[in-house]
């Protein structure tokens, strides 16, 4: 019961991570149709960030609302510079553009922080581990039913649960959600009534990938340290997420993720010959399936076209 129990909250902390990055693919997919494959490397950077404003003595408070703010411009200008433009011309070319910003984000962070783990015991280092948002040390943990259930574990799972209702206000409740949907269904129709369109594709961009900062900066925290190679397999899972869920579903994307974080776990923990080297294999397996089944996803709506 104790062994199960402590997989069963490992894998929930690791499908939060999935689950904020699958959020922001989400968000752009719904307002855009796009699906932005630099997200993973736009946490990546803001993760990097957090880590410098760590490094110049700046609280985890302040440093997060940085590194958040960084991420925001990065995905507001990303929509405006690259692929507002590039959409007119030729969407599959989108495509083709956040491969190549994924690419560039890349080779920035390697320029500026190296391509060494993070902090390090380096001369001039001040930081022995990544700044965590959540108490991560040896003792803060909780028994329970035997198995150590660690605060870190349960705040990163309360944290992507608050965001994912913070957004559920945001699209039902406000004016922005409003037009948010309004632009996501017909953004045409949403220009005769008013609606600043421009102004909503590229603040979506930007939430996106502040949402995704904050799955990176969580994520550092969790590894206690950042690399260059930090967010690949994460973006892979936060993708498996969001076509599970569906891409048209902010709470599909959540319960996938959760959903996702805890089956890897259990396979690499019950199924032995998978072990922990094998499981991004699950998240492959789990795409393949989902895109044959129900491309849709199991909670996104599926496309109806008059023929």
């Amino acid at each position: 019961m104790a062994l199960f129990l402590q997989r069963l909250v490992d894998g929930l902390s690791s499908g939060s991570v999935y689950a904020l990055i699958a959020l922001g693919l989400v968000i752009i997919y719904r307002g855009t149709g796009h699906l932005n494959f630099a997200q993973g490397e736009m946490a990546l950077f803001a993760a990097y960030v957090v880590y410098q404003m760590g490094e110049w003595g700046l609280p985890i408070g302040i440093a997060l609302v940085i590194g958040l703010a960084t991420g925001f411009v990065i995905g507001a200008v990303a929509e405006v510079g690259l692929v507002r433009p590039i959409s007119k011309k030729s969407p599959f070319a989108v495509f083709i553009v956040t491969i190549g910003l994924f690419q560039l984000l890349n080779w920035l962070s390697g320029a500026i922080w190296g391509d060494q783990v993070l902090p390090n015991s380096g001369v001039g280092s001040k930081q022995q581990q990544y700044p965590s948002l959540f108490p991560d040390q040896p003792d803060d943990f909780v028994k329970v039913f035997g198995a150590a259930i660690r605060y870190q574990s349960l705040g990163v799972l309360l944290l992507t649960l608050v965001i994912t209702g913070l957004l559920f206000l945001l699209f039902n409740k406000t004016k922005f959600g409003l037009a948010m949907r309004a632009v996501a269904s017909n953004a045409e129709s949403a220009k005769l009534v008013g609606i600043r369109v421009n102004t909503v594709l590229m603040v979506s961009w930007g939430l996106a990938a502040a949402i995704g900062a904050l799955g990176g900066v969580v994520f550092a925290g969790i590894n206690n340290s950042v690399s260059l190679g930090l967010m690949f397999t994460v973006f892979i899972y936060g993708s498996a997420a969001a076509t599970l869920g569906g891409f048209d579903s902010p709470g599909g994307a959540v319960i996938a993720g959760l959903a996702i974080g805890v089956i890897e776990n259990m396979a690499a923990g019950y199924i032995g010959f998978i072990g922990q080297e094998m499981k991004l294999a699950v998240a492959f397996i789990v795409i393949l399936v989902v895109l044959m089944v129900k491309p849709s996803g199991l909670f996104g709506t599926a496309k109806v076209e008059r023929v």
